[in-house]
């Protein structure tokens, strides 16, 4: 045998296994001499590594002789080539990728330092780390051309939508980015702020957080929390002084209706001088909304909509009801209706669900009309004639006050008494008015007093006993109106100045500092109204002043 297939027989030193002739390795062919360099020379047969198919050591010990003969050749090729670079490029590279004989190995373990990190805390075997190396690592981008973030402009002046989100007439365009704001601002200002739902703070899970457990679930679910609050003490009620609501357009005929908006921070003010306006609420400057004429009809009473969309109005010497439609900006009178035969229409009420207007008729009438129509449901009769009228909270009864001390009690589906009792020690009745929490019922007479009953006792029972009877006017009580929260009753006559109290429950005490009799500027009261969410008190004087507290 020649000496040379001798040699290739051989098994090899490093290895310890038989080299197959098929499979010998080949020398890399990329690593040569550069431009200047040595020829490319092949690199001994002792040295070729056979395939890594015996074990996986043996494998593992092949790739790495294999990396330590590419690093030794890569290295001897550099420093021949460093040789002829100037020693100015000598030092801007090492500046740039550092000095040493492994500096661009120590480059890439930089930039792969955090995978390779994962790499040295895993159990994988060498091989696999080996290959996980062969991914080429991500690099960051070595320049941005500003023409890719060119933001595509929006046209704000072709959409109707868009234009009234313009600020100013330099806005005719919008990039993306600033619309987004444009409408995220928007949003904010029509929802009153980030609701919770849009939040990105992460939400808290502990379990042992009960209180914070049970404030999610009260936001997740709807319905009327209003109940009444133990907070409220007895004796002493802070409250202060804030602008007439009709500041802005003052006015010295006599105030006939104030009443806050059921929805919105809105608060009417009707007088006899033939107008109904309309103002927001503040505190400190109520800027007027609108004022609404009305020729020839001094109005008697004014009254929003249970759902705010409309405004009505009687006069004092008139059967016409006028009904202004907010949200159409329409004034639309009602000159007749069909089967009701009253020759002046002053006193109504509207239910608090939206559907009934009942109108104080005379001999004992009161008229069930439906809200939507304004048609004729039916009629219901009393004894004598009708001194004051309101719903019950669910819109189910009326209330009918008599001018002889009784109050009726009717359902309003079927338009049939359902009680009739006794206001105790009441001759002649004024005022009526039911709670909102559907707890109480407060009667007014001529004498002053006002007593406070339990609506249950008012519905079995025909001579029930007040739970007080407050008596703090002297003269007849002709108004009265709860608070939202069934918290405050306010009591009040007009005749005799300063005559307006605020009544404290459950505990049915007056409080002690309102009104501030040295400073008398209250006068006459003829109307008053709380308003449902602001904690606001409005009084309607003779003076034609709206006086407003919070």
């Amino acid at each position: 045998m020649p000496p040379e297939r001798r040699s290739r027989r051989r098994p090899d030193r490093r290895t310890g296994a038989r080299p197959d002739r098929k499979t010998r390795v080949r020398p890399d062919r990329r690593v040569g001499a550069g431009p200047g360099g040595p020829p490319r020379k092949a690199a001994p047969s002792s040295q070729r590594k056979p395939p890594a198919r015996p074990s996986a050591a043996a494998a593992a010990m092949a790739v790495a002789a294999a990396a330590a003969e590419e690093r030794r050749l890569r290295q001897r090729n550099r420093l021949t080539l460093e040789e002829d670079k100037p020693a100015v490029e000598r030092c801007l590279e090492e500046l740039v990728f550092g000095g040493g004989e492994d500096d661009e190995d120590a480059l890439l373990q930089r930039l792969r330092g955090p995978r390779v990190q994962a790499q040295e805390d895993s159990g994988d075997s060498e091989v696999e780390n080996e290959a996980k190396d062969n991914f080429p690592p991500q690099k960051k981008p070595v320049w941005v051309d500003e023409e890719d973030e060119d933001e595509e402009m929006v046209d704000m002046m072709n959409n109707r939508f868009r234009k009234d989100m313009m600020k100013n007439a330099n806005e005719s365009k919008l990039s993306k980015e600033e619309l987004q704001k444009r409408l995220k601002e928007e949003f904010q200002h029509a929802m009153g702020g980030v609701p919770s739902w849009a939040e990105t703070k992460k939400r808290k899970t502990s379990s042992d957080d009960e209180s914070e457990e049970d404030e999610d679930e009260l936001l997740q679910r709807t319905g009327n929390f209003i109940s009444t609050s133990t907070s409220l003490p007895k004796g002493i009620l802070k409250m202060k002084n804030c602008q007439h609501a009709n500041a802005e357009r003052p006015t010295t005929a006599r105030i006939s209706s104030v009443q806050f908006h059921p929805r919105a921070q809105v608060v009417m003010v009707a007088a006899l001088d033939n107008t109904v306006s309309l103002f927001q609420v503040d505190g400190k400057t109520n800027p007027k909304i609108q004022s609404i004429y009305l020729e020839n009809f001094p109005i008697f009473k004014a009254c929003f909509s249970a759902n705010g969309e409309e405004v009505l109005a009687t006069s004092t010497h008139s059967k016409v009801l006028y009904v202004y439609d907010m949200l159409a900006g329409k004034l639309i009178p009602v000159h007749q209706v069909r089967g009701l035969k009253e020759k002046i229409v002053r006193s109504f009420e509207v239910s608090p669900d939206g559907s009934f207007l009942l109108i104080k008729g005379v001999a004992g009438y009161c008229h069930l009309l439906a809200m939507k129509t304004k048609e004729l449901i039916g009629s219901m009769k009393i004894n004598g004639r009708v001194a004051a009228s309101t719903f019950s909270s669910d819109s189910k009864k009326v209330y009918a006050s008599s001018a002889d001390g009784e109050v009726y009690v009717w359902d309003v589906n079927s338009r049939k008494c359902l009680n009739r009792f006794v206001d105790e020690g009441s001759l002649y009745g004024l005022s009526i008015a039911t709670s909102r929490n559907g707890q109480y019922v407060a009667c007014g007479s001529n004498c002053g007093v006002v007593n406070i009953y339990s609506q249950d006792s008012c519905l079995q029972e025909t001579n029930p006993k007040p739970i007080k009877a407050v008596m703090n006017l002297v003269t007849g009580a002709t108004s009265l109106t709860f608070n939202a929260t069934s918290e405050i009753l306010a009591i009040a006559s007009d005749k005799m100045k300063e005559a307006v109290r605020l009544v404290h429950l459950p505990s049915c005490t007056v409080f002690s500092n309102f009104p501030v009799i040295k400073k008398k500027n209250i006068s006459l009261v003829h109307t008053m109204d709380f308003s449902p969410r602001s904690g606001y008190f409005a009084l309607g004087n003779e003076k034609g002043k709206a006086l407003m507290y919070r």
